[in-house]
């Protein structure tokens, strides 16, 4: 599957806006205007102006429409729900070439709200993804205690974790010491 590098960047910022909810970490991870404002700055977000509060509710609006992607039963309704989120957003395509990135589209108006910006192009990461029938790569992390979100975009699809590093490690260390108490009762037995 072919992904462009910026829709492989509005992936990315996908995962970090679903992974601050407190249904993915325990508690809200954007609860005032100075985590959005922070998370823009980390997430090198352009064009955006100053923020509201009416930007973080749209933001926690938007963040439970794109987990809903995630989580649909099926491509059509994936499709459904994308096709709304960027409808909302109200779209404006247009070519840009800032920062060094060389020529890229933005989806968004220029200095569009902060919840239309990343409607728009976070809305259209996931059709991409959708119109490439690789629904299955949005994933929900397989670790038992873990509700964080994924995008696989390993080539044979085999990613399980949202961090190989933390859930993946700890799972695997969890098994081992099962086997090796396993061994150590049929040992002891």
């Amino acid at each position: 599957m072919l992904i462009t590098h910026d829709t492989e960047c509005a992936l990315s910022i996908l995962v970090e806006l679903l992974n601050t909810a407190p249904e993915a970490c325990g508690s809200e991870q954007l609860p005032d205007i100075a985590a959005l404002d922070g998370f823009v700055v980390r997430q090198e977000i352009s064009e955006i102006d100053s923020l509201t509060a009416q930007d973080l509710t749209a933001v926690h609006a938007l963040r439970g429409r794109l987990r809903d992607v995630f989580a649909a039963g099926s491509t059509a309704e994936a499709a459904e729900q994308v096709n709304a989120v960027v409808a909302a957003a109200g779209t404006t395509p247009r070519l840009t070439n800032h920062d060094h990135h060389g020529w890229h589209i933005h989806y968004f108006a220029p200095h569009a709200a902060i919840g239309d910006h990343l409607a728009a192009e976070l809305g259209m990461a996931l059709a991409f993804i959708v119109m490439a029938g690789e629904r299955e790569r949005l994933r929900n992390c397989e670790a038992p205690d873990c509700a964080r979100v994924f995008v696989d975009l390993s080539r044979n699809r085999s990613r399980r974790y949202c961090d190989s590093r933390t859930c993946g490690n700890r799972l695997h260390v969890a098994a081992y010491r099962a086997r090796q108490r396993s061994a150590e009762a049929v040992t002891a037995g």
